[in-house]
């Protein structure tokens, strides 16, 4: 597998506040990687940098070899933890604006995943439930033939009864060339899709290790040596 993304002294200050500290970290291609930290760890102050939305104090982010900027956009694609679509507009009405704005965006695979999520693409977003509109956001994300998908909380809204269909979309329509960084505080429903995880605490890497690697060598699941890193 080749490298996807490189980040490098990576340091981000609000003010006196650093939330990121001098953060180094490389994901290879092909891989499910779970982004694991308490609330205030940096975890979405990082996800944004990658995604352009936020400028690093120091420090550099590259992916597939091109710094932060339109190459890196066009091959990222980003589902951010909060709703951003118009109430106004119907389910298809935003799928064919998605088709017209993403050269990469495949209109049938989004289609399938409505079907096989029961949902109306007449429908209009002001009459779909919070986590109905969640599901509308990550369907259009998955439907993107892009390199790296960033996924800040992508179960969070949604039912337990929901959490395993929602999970079957994300690792049945990714290419496996591509990599998933997914971002969560529900670590025992995602565990067994992971590849590797990283933790951060206070704006730093404190682990970055495979799955089986934390199973084989602490004799725990991730969520076990996640309490016990952070004390949860």
């Amino acid at each position: 597998m080749s490298s996807l993304l490189q980040i490098s002294s990576l340091t981000k200050k609000y003010g006196t506040l650093t939330a990121l500290n001098d953060l180094n970290l490389e994901l290879e291609s092909g891989h499910i990687t779970g982004l694991l930290g308490p609330n205030g760890s940096g975890k979405t102050t990082l996800i944004k940098i990658i995604c352009g939305l936020l400028t690093p104090t120091s420090g550099t982010v590259t992916v597939k070899g091109n710094p932060v900027g339109v190459e890196s956009k066009k091959v990222i694609s980003y589902l951010p933890d909060t709703t951003y679509l118009g109430k106004s507009s119907s389910v298809e009405e935003i799928i064919s604006y998605f088709r017209d704005f993403y050269e990469d965006f495949d209109q049938d695979r989004a289609y399938d995943m409505l079907q096989k999520l029961g949902i109306d693409p007449r429908s209009r977003l002001r009459t779909l439930s919070k986590g109905t509109k969640e599901k509308v956001q990550l369907i259009l994300v998955m439907s993107r033939r892009a390199d790296l998908y960033i996924l800040d909380e992508p179960i969070a809204g949604v039912d337990p009864a929901a959490r395993d269909y929602i999970l079957n979309t994300i690792i049945t329509n990714y290419d496996e060339n591509a990599s998933i960084l997914l971002s969560t505080h529900l670590i025992t429903d995602v565990e067994n899709i992971l590849d590797e995880v990283i933790f951060l605490k206070q704006g730093s890497i404190v682990r970055h290790s495979t799955v089986d690697e934390i199973r084989t060598s602490e004799g725990k699941s991730v969520d076990g040596l996640f309490r016990e890193v952070f004390k949860c």
